[in-house]
């Protein structure tokens, strides 16, 4: 598969089936703590990156032989940059019972063509971390035409108009958006939007740049008093589903480590698959040189 991936556990939609719109890594950020990588081409223009056609071929094969809990948008680069993403959405809602969820920046809320094109998900999830220009230039280092009001602006906007679940994503970084301000001045942005929940992320796997440190699960505690009963923290929260792979166990793990850095742990608990055995296929996959060994705050990480 080109354009899909898993399905997999998430953390935070169950057994979740990846759609991935736009080439790696095509973003209208270069975030520092992203997992994929430094953002090689940044946009804000939406296109047809990806042949819908060709995406869809995909979806009916994959959705003939699996039932995720929810098909979701995510993946190399910003979904919200495809200029068909509303046609996919409406396409896979019709097409299984499963639902559809959006990770999203969120940079491009404040268009209404943009904002449009996501009615029909079950789930959207930006991402909004500072309500200061400066952090969130130096955290989020976005396209010259982008700015914290616009992000705001097109978040109050969806709200508006959207009637699915609104799940706003805190990433937390030491050193940059933790401070007692920053919590504060976020906390009063985000109880005026009234999202459904408020979603605390720290760094987990190795970032794009080594300035992204996470915070410890005792700071994460205490911020998320400061938001009160909306907020969870999603860190470190258990995968809560297993799926048996299909074809080889080798395609299974590129495929996973292809989308992501993945532990061997990681993989194991997604694919219901005995760590010894995992490992082994790792070791062989890295020997090939088809995958390549980093460690991140002490443990061994794997990326295609």
């Amino acid at each position: 598969m080109k354009y899909i991936f898993g399905p997999v556990p998430s953390r935070r939609l169950g057994l979740s089936l990846g759609v991935d719109l736009i080439p790696p890594k095509t973003c209208s950020y270069d975030c520092l703590y992203c997992q994929i990588g430094k953002t090689t081409c940044k946009a804000i223009e939406p296109s047809a990156y990806v042949p819908v056609e060709a995406v869809i071929a995909e979806l009916d094969e994959t959705l003939a032989k699996v039932k995720p809990d929810y098909v979701t948008f995510s993946g190399s680069g910003e979904p919200t940059l495809h200029v068909e993403l509303g046609r996919l959405i409406a396409y896979v809602k019709e097409r299984s019972g499963s639902k559809v969820a959006v990770l999203t920046n969120g940079s491009l809320l404040y268009r209404r063509e943009v904002r449009e094109r996501l009615l029909k998900a079950d789930a959207i999830m930006p991402t909004l971390s500072t309500v200061r220009e400066e952090t969130f230039r130096l955290i989020h280092q976005p396209h010259d035409d982008l700015n914290v009001t616009s992000l705001l602006d097109g978040i109050r906007s969806l709200r508006k108009s959207y009637r699915g679940q609104l799940l706003i994503e805190v990433m937390l970084l030491s050193g940059f958006n933790d401070s007692e301000e920053e919590i504060e001045m976020l906390r009063t942005a985000i109880l005026e939007i009234a999202p459904d929940k408020v979603q605390l992320n720290t760094v987990v796997r190795p970032p794009a740049n080594a300035k992204a440190i996470p915070l410890d699960r005792k700071k994460l505690e205490v911020i998320k008093r400061v938001f009160g009963e909306c907020a969870e923290i999603i860190a470190t929260a258990p995968i809560r589903e297993k799926q048996h792979f299909r074809g080889t166990l080798s395609a299974a793990v590129l495929e996973m480590a292809r989308r992501r850095p993945v532990t061997v742990e990681d993989v194991a608990a997604a694919l219901d698959a005995s760590l010894h055995e995992v490992d082994k296929t790792v070791k062989a996959l890295v020997n090939k040189g088809k995958l390549r060994e980093q460690t991140h705050l002490g443990k061994d990480y794997y990326t295609a």
